[in-house]
């Protein structure tokens, strides 16, 4: 059985959770391996609505192992809550089915003050953050500042490193941001509390997953936010801080590349984005309120409504090159549903000319003209089919020509947001 990597093919917000708790079902462990609780999993079982936001998507699985890597940024006051609320809604989350590795950086008050401030003094020039402290955890961790989950948990290191760093970004937060210094004796008496809480949790990740492989056991690698909001590839600097590509997978977690099979990259029926930054397909006018509100495209972790546009097949190409995506998991296709005309963006024009690859500046894709081919929608309703056969004829010709557009196949279709509503198209399992 294939080891695989889950990462959003677009903008984030294209339904990863989901697609990772429907196939966490085939696999023996889920591992999340960057990004932090500035991401939002939303699962719908029955009529519960659960939204994650540290724990892998597998967590509501019985009887499979979840895993966070080091290259998540963990916020332990979040973490902590998240956890006691799956519990009480009867969910296990305990030290037999939850792993964290002892490298992952943790995220300090004085992160997110930071965080909150500069998106404060930015005013127009603001990258859109969610203001929880993970662009300035990821630079402290470069710049070798920050504090590791291994230093949480034991009271004499969080003492030390608190120390070496907490002068400095208070002269920051004080001096440059014009804000309120954090004080020591609150942070490390709230902080080593947390680390009590979750020493029962510490692992070595890296061991613990190559030892699993080693002996039979497949992985479902877990990303957060989307390919197009990489560190490296995305739309820079309109972009989340960490790799959110499947080259995180193996540097967020210890794992080889060799060790992995195939990567699915989920993708909506159309396109959305959270935030700043550019975006060539977007819709303003009440076309893009109708998708809005039939998607219910509002952010999981924030609220914050998002930005729709139709779907863009150029920007599909380059995350699937980046990437190396194999196959593509769609969803909300349902939503798409009573619109006469669909439009599918297949190139974009610059300054008169048709560009051969994705523009590496913000300006530039700011500028682009997109090139549209259009489709005929469907009127019906079709978030009761069980079988692509049972779709309307103009949503299987949208379907294929999705395909054949994007250079990827279609692994699965989802017609809703329940565990029910969703139509495999091939078996990666088999």
């Amino acid at each position: 059985m294939p080891n695989v990597v889950v990462i959003g093919a677009q903008w984030g917000d294209e339904g990863k959770g989901r697609i990772v708790d429907l196939i966490s079902e085939k696999v023996d462990i889920v591992a999340r391996y960057q990004g932090g609780n500035n991401a939002g999993h939303t699962i719908v079982i029955g009529d519960e609505k659960i939204i994650l936001h540290h724990l892998p998507s597998g967590i509501l699985r019985k009887d499979k192992l979840s895993v966070i890597g080091n290259g998540v940024v963990i916020d332990p006051k979040v973490l902590l809550q998240e956890i006691h609320e799956l519990v009480s809604a009867g969910y296990p989350a305990n030290e037999t089915n939850l792993k964290i590795s002892d490298r992952a950086h943790v995220i300090m008050p004085y992160h997110r003050a930071i965080d909150l401030a500069r998106e404060s003094m930015n005013g127009d020039g603001k990258i859109g953050t969610t203001g929880r402290g993970i662009g300035p955890v990821y630079e402290d961790k470069a710049a070798r500042r920050g504090i590791k989950f291994a230093d949480l948990i034991d009271a004499e290191s969080l003492a030390a490193r608190l120390k070496a760093v907490l002068e400095e970004r208070n002269l920051y937060i004080t001096n440059v941001l014009g804000g309120e210094p954090i004080n020591f004796d609150e942070i490390y008496e709230e902080y080593s509390q947390y680390g009590k809480e979750l020493k029962k949790f510490s692992c070595d990740v890296s061991t613990l997953l190559n030892d699993s492989i080693a002996n039979g056991k497949n992985i479902l690698f877990e990303g957060a936010q989307g390919a197009l909001l990489d560190i490296d590839f995305g739309t820079y600097p309109y972009v989340t801080s960490s790799s959110s590509g499947s080259g995180g997978a193996s540097t967020g977690t210890g794992v080889s590349p060799t060790t992995i099979d195939t990567v699915l990259g989920i993708a909506k029926a159309y396109t959305t984005r959270v935030g700043e930054g550019p975006f060539p397909t977007e819709i303003f006018d009440e076309l893009g309120e109708k998708l809005r509100e039939a998607g219910g495209e509002f952010g999981a972790t924030t609220g914050r409504p998002r930005r729709c546009g139709w779907f863009d097949a150029f920007a599909m190409r380059y995350a699937a090159q980046i990437n190396g995506i194999s196959w593509i998991a769609l969803t909300k296709l349902d939503v798409l549903s009573g619109f006469e005309v669909i439009k599918l963006c297949i190139g974009y024009k610059h300054k008169g000319n048709e560009l051969l690859s994705f523009p590496s500046t913000y300006q530039v894709l700011e500028g682009v003209e997109p090139i549209y081919i259009e489709m005929e929608g469907w009127q019906e309703d079709i978030s009761q089919a069980k079988d692509i056969s049972e779709l309307p004829v103009q949503a299987r010709n949208y379907l294929q020509k999705l395909e054949e557009v994007s250079g990827v196949p279609i692994y699965t279709v989802s017609l809703g947001p329940s565990r029910e509503k969703i139509i495999f198209l091939y078996d990666l399992f088999s």
